[in-house]
Parts: C-alpha cells; structure tokens; sequence
C-alpha cells in the first residue's frame, strides 16, 4: 500500500479535498485502462490535471522554510543568479537580434530580473515570452511584472499557449526537464518490465512486461544491471526535438540538476532518481498526496545531447552550474557590492555559496546548451566544457 512517510507534514482540510478529487480522477483512468497506467501517465496526472495537479492548482510551490512552498530554485535564492545568467543571454541577443522564451516560468522572478539586468545591459530582448500551463502560475507571474517592473519592460512580456512556429533568440528552461513525466523501467528476473500503478484500496506500483516499442528499444539501448530501477523520458527528448524544428537562429538553454547516462544508469544507482518534495521534505513515495507534493526524475543529459544529431541542432557546450555562472561573470556581478555593506553583500555572499558549492547546486546542476547558426562560442562555456563526458 502506499504508506506515508512518517516524518510529512499533514495537509490542511481544503488540500485533503483536492487531492481526493485528484486521486478520484485517477481511479477511473485506472478502471479504464484495465485496471493499469504507466508510471509517466500517473505523474502527468499528479502535476498537470486542469485546477487539480501540483502545477495547475492553487497552493504555494516556490519558497523557503519561512514562507511556505515545497521547494527553492535558483532565481528565487538571489538575483544574482539572474544578473549572472543575463551575460548569457545578452551574448545570444546580441548575435541573433531576437526574443526570449521561457519554458515554465514559475513565480516569474527570473523573467523580471533579467529584463531589468538586460536593461542594464543596453541589450533586451524584442519580446519576453512565457510558455505556461498553469494558469495560477500565469497570474502571479503577471503580478509580479506588474509590481516589480517598469511599464517600458512589462509590455515586453507574452505569454503563450504553445510553442511559436518559428524562432529566433534565447530558448531558456530553468528546472524544467525534471518536471516532465517518466516511464519507469525495472529490470527484472523476468526481462524489462515497466513500473506502472494499479488501484487495491489506495495506488499500488505494479509491474508487467515491457511491450516492443520506443521504450523497449530505449531501455535495451543501455546495460542494465538485473533488479535495477529507473527511468526513461521520451517526452524529454520530444520537447527537444519540437524547439529544434522551431529554432531558426539561437540557443536552447537548458539548466537543471541530472548526470550523463554513464552515471545516470550506474550499477550502484539502482533506485532510480524519482523524488517528491513536499513542504521541504523529500522522500520517494509519488503515490501519496496526488497534487500536493512535487515529483521529480533527476535528467539524463545524454539523451538530451543525443538529439542534436538527429535535429541539425549544434551541441554547444555542457558543464556544471558552477562552472556557467564563474564563466558568465558571477564574481564580477559580486563586486558591484562593497563587502563593507555587509546588509546587501551578506545575503549575496550566501547565495553564491547556494549556488556554486559543490554540497549545494554547484556540481549536481548543469548547464547544456543547443543551437543553431550560432557564429561565436557561448561565454558560458569557455572554461570547464564538458561535453565529452557525454
């Protein structure tokens, strides 16, 4: 059965009701599909349902200890992330002359920040868009334009439905290809199996016989030890494949934490990567709380890597995101501010530790970048490249 964690909080009366209507919701996508979904359909249920799932409901996400949320990302430690990373971006405009577009744009603090450093930065970009299927999300992210930018730079904003047919400038996802749903494979004593979920009083994992196909063929394309779990994501690699038939000129720029597939698929990792966050906890249990608690599946940025050769897209660079913000510029974004202001220098002196120490988001975030007639190499990458490790 799916037992709680012991150390999660309770969820309220009112996050209780909309994670038993979720769950309702489920249940019949269970009954009829005889009685089994994929793990990958489960998930995308669990974050995207209309009003219901993780990302599409109402209830904080983003934030620290003190102010509620399951989780911390990196334009929400500091602003310093997004003044660094606005050196990336002012290169790629620069050259292209175009827009930026922002993959699910969270609370929309990245988005304000760098349209105000990019200002800065005499380069801004003809138009901001943001691809967001979350309509709560949609809201706060136009509050914040409205609060915290000036109207010269708010207009810039667009948000969108779907993916423009043609494109030219910055493609930037910041934690984005962890939230999309994966197939969970095991291989077992009996061969492949693919982990789905079933219904017996609460959601239940169980496994059957991975069927020829896609998956199969992408399971079999790695040696696997026996009794191993973990996952595979086409919907990764469609995304991918979907900017590559958009992007005319620029660069798709892709941070999140993930490893190559030789550590990815190591012996030793035999769990898999899937976690759930939930009011700072995290633990490995996605069948509780349905719409209540992130899920997670860490990125195999080879598979990423991979598709450029199959798209016309140029690998451009690949590194940890320690290695991207000292190449962009981090120290000198730093030394704007006297150390002698210790209120403005001491909280940005503990945000660069946040994000370049290797125990922190340093070494287990990277940085991939894809593109296409792009005529300079990205200062991001200048030092630390590491896409033969791919």
């Amino acid at each position: 059965m799916a037992s709680i964690p012991i150390r999660l909080p309770s969820p309220d009366a009112d996050a209780l009701l909309r994670s038993q209507q979720l769950a309702q919701i489920i249940q019949q996508k269970i009954q009829k599909s005889n009685g089994w979904i994929s793990f990958a359909e489960f998930m995308h249920m669990a974050l995207y349902t209309p009003n219901l799932g993780y990302y599409t409901g109402g209830a904080k996400k983003f934030g620290d200890t003190l102010n509620g949320g399951d989780f911390v990302t990196a334009p929400q430690i500091s602003s310093l992330f997004a003044k660094t990373l606005a050196r990336q971006a002012a290169q790629v405009l620069l050259e292209t002359q175009g827009d930026i577009l922002e993959l699910g744009a969270g609370t929309g603090k990245l988005a304000t920040d760098l349209l105000l450093e990019l200002q800065v930065l005499n380069q801004l970009p003809n138009n901001y868009f943001i691809l967001e299927v979350s309509d709560y999300l949609r809201q706060m992210q136009f509050e914040r334009a409205q609060k915290y930018l000036p109207e010269s730079l708010s207009q810039r904003l667009v948000w969108l439905d779907n993916l423009p047919t043609q494109f030219n400038g910055l493609v930037l996802g910041n934690e984005v290809l962890d939230a999309i749903p994966v197939h969970l494979v095991v291989n077992s004593a009996q061969g492949l199996q693919e982990r789905g979920v079933a219904f017996d009083g609460d959601f239940i994992w169980q496994d059957k016989p991975l069927e020829v196909g896609d998956l199969y063929d992408a399971a079999c394309a790695y040696t696997l030890p026996k009794e191993y779990l973990t996952e595979i994501c086409p919907a990764a690699v469609g995304l991918i494949n979907s900017l590559s038939v958009m992007l005319n000129h620029g660069v798709v720029l892709m941070l999140d934490y993930g490893f190559g597939a030789a550590e990815y698929y190591h012996p030793q990792r035999n769990l898999g990567t899937l976690m759930c966050h939930y009011q700072h906890y995290a633990h490995t249990n996605p069948l509780i709380y349905v719409g209540l608690q992130d899920i997670t599946a860490h990125v195999n940025f080879t598979a990423i890597a991979e598709t450029t050769f199959k798209q016309n897209l140029e690998m451009l660079g690949y590194c940890n995101q320690a290695q991207f913000l000292m190449n962009c510029g981090i120290l000198d974004v730093m030394s704007q501010v006297s150390p002698n202001e210790l209120t403005r220098y001491a909280p940005m002196a503990a945000a660069a530790q946040k994000l370049l120490s290797p125990a922190e988001m340093g070494e287990l975030f990277k940085v991939i970048a894809l593109g296409k007639s792009m005529r300079e190499p990205l200062i991001g990458f200048m030092q630390g490249d590491k896409r033969h490790t791919l």
